[in-house]
């Protein structure tokens, strides 16, 4: 017999569920099960240790009959020993199931299925930019072309085709509205009020830029591309050093930014990655509210020039 999950996942909205189930091999130790007697000497031991005397009380049997079922279902391992006592010169064993559930299986069937901690942590931390299982709010990047008080061009903005494929796992349908926008546009149609998700750092975005002094962790205002400062001056430079972050949208108070940064486009990639693959760990310290930032580094582990593994350095 083999010790496995199994797993309840509701049709309409609510947690999924699991509990332990014992996987018989051999289809013969199933129908120790099957009979009458056993399963209800089964449902009794699962509510709680009995003795056998107690058990064939309770179900109005010969002692020796609950003996003789609690015996096979011992042998099959769908009860336990949970402890004795010396009654009248001899030992009195308690007995209690040793499982919630037990099946058989077929090799074959299996489904991968989300692991929904990392779930439960993303819709907490987006929790206002959905609403109804569909996405409220506006995803700006860097425009392409030089921009801004610095001339620059955003090499970052195609992370954002990643942030989405991981937001698309927490709702249910496409905006009704298109909800990508450069940041010269979005400043420029005055959009700012809205939920919002920034992606890439206030050298090439000028919307970061824009909320970047509300920040708890935040770009230095003298040069963006010098790295992140902490409110008590810790300094974070490498241009692998990416920032995870949500405030209260200043110029709106019910809504929120979330940013999405890094020091270079490699730090931005660095909390793309954080931020969708490693987001139960990412997540882990999120507490559903806003003002909160955390630093993060990527690494190159395999040597063939791509971030692939991103570690929390802050927070």
């Amino acid at each position: 017999m083999t010790k496995k999950s199994l797993m309840t996942v509701p049709d309409h909205d609510g947690p999924a569920s699991a509990k332990k189930i014992t996987v018989f091999r051999d289809v013969a130790q199933m129908r120790v099960l099957s009979n009458p007697v056993a399963w209800r000497i089964m449902e009794l031991l699962s509510k709680e240790a009995l003795y056998p005397a107690q058990v064939a009380k309770e179900l109005r049997i010969h002692e020796q009959s609950a003996y003789y079922y609690i015996r096979k279902l011992l042998r099959v391992g769908a009860v336990e020993e949970a402890g004795s006592n010396l009654v009248r010169g001899g030992t009195a064993r308690l007995y209690q199931a040793a499982s919630p559930a037990f099946g058989i299986e077929l090799d074959w069937g299996d489904t991968p299925v989300e692991n929904t901690a990392s779930r439960k942590g993303a819709l907490k931390f987006f929790e206002g930019f959905v609403r109804e299982g569909v996405f409220d709010g506006l995803m700006v990047v860097g425009a392409p072309e030089p921009h801004g008080p610095y001339k620059s061009s955003a090499r970052d903005g195609h992370y954002a085709v990643h942030l989405a494929f991981f937001l698309g796992k927490l709702t249910d349908s496409v905006p009704s509205e298109f909800v990508v926008k450069l940041d010269v546009d979005a400043k420029a149609e005055k959009v700012l009020s809205n939920n919002i998700v920034s992606i890439g750092g206030p050298g090439t975005n000028i919307v970061t830029a824009e909320f970047n002094r509300y920040l708890p962790v935040r770009f230095d205002e003298g040069n963006f591309w010098s790295g992140l400062v902490d409110n008590t001056g810790k300094r974070y430079g490498s241009d692998n050093h990416g920032l995870i972050a949500r405030i209260r949208n200043p110029y709106n108070p019910k809504l929120s930014v979330i940013v999405v940064a890094g020091v270079r486009s490699a730090g931005t990639k660095s909390a793309v990655i954080g931020l969708t693959t490693y987001s139960e760990e990412i997540l882990k310290k999120y507490r559903g509210k806003d003002d909160w930032a955390l630093v993060v580094q990527g690494f190159d582990m395999n040597s063939d020039g791509k971030i692939d593994h991103v570690d929390i350095v802050s927070g």
